[in-house]
């Protein structure tokens, strides 16, 4: 009698056990979703020049967190060190970059991939007055595997644009 009840517990136990790690396995792994892989052609060791291939800087880009972020760092030749976390904001749709530098700036951006590159906006004060500066950078993928990368500013709204940085990304050897 002992046996049938304990063979009983058992098949109850499994029995409620089984449906448990269905839905386990159900569930997605954090930060699955194919939006989350969209800025991955960024991640790398790159050696960054200017269009003309002026040194400017070294930058490595690395998911962190279980691949639910990338993280920035960057090294620019004039000495100035920056980092950014650039994550997929699921719940807004869109993608999210905090960047903070060693000369205090703070730049907070947000868009996401716009015909094969990635774009984010944000604005700052005005530095010199009153006003807004509009930013946008934008990140695509290159032959070769570089990367080019533009950051454009406009202190009218938007009407018109001056390029601020552009940089080209190629892979360290």
């Amino acid at each position: 009698m002992r046996t049938r009840l304990a063979h009983a517990m058992v098949l109850i136990c499994v029995g409620f056990a089984i449906p448990a790690l269905a839905q386990d396995a159900k569930r997605a792994k954090p930060c699955s979703a194919p939006e989350y892989s969209q800025f991955d052609f960024w991640v790398g060791e790159w050696r960054v020049t200017d269009e003309s291939g002026t040194f400017q800087g070294t930058n490595r880009i690395v998911k962190i967190l279980g691949g639910c972020a990338l993280q920035e760092n960057w090294n620019g030749a004039q000495g100035m060190r920056g980092h950014s976390f650039n994550i997929y904001a699921a719940h807004r749709g869109t993608w999210h970059q905090t960047w903070v530098d060693s000369n205090g700036g703070l730049l907070l951006f947000d868009g996401g991939l716009e015909d094969g590159r990635m774009v984010l906006n944000g604005q700052t004060p005005a530095p010199d007055g009153p006003g807004t500066v509009e930013h946008e950078i934008s990140w695509e993928s290159l032959p070769e595997g570089r990367v080019r990368q533009l950051w454009r500013i406009s202190r009218d709204g938007g009407t018109t644009w001056n390029d601020a940085f552009v940089g080209i990304y190629s892979r360290k050897e």
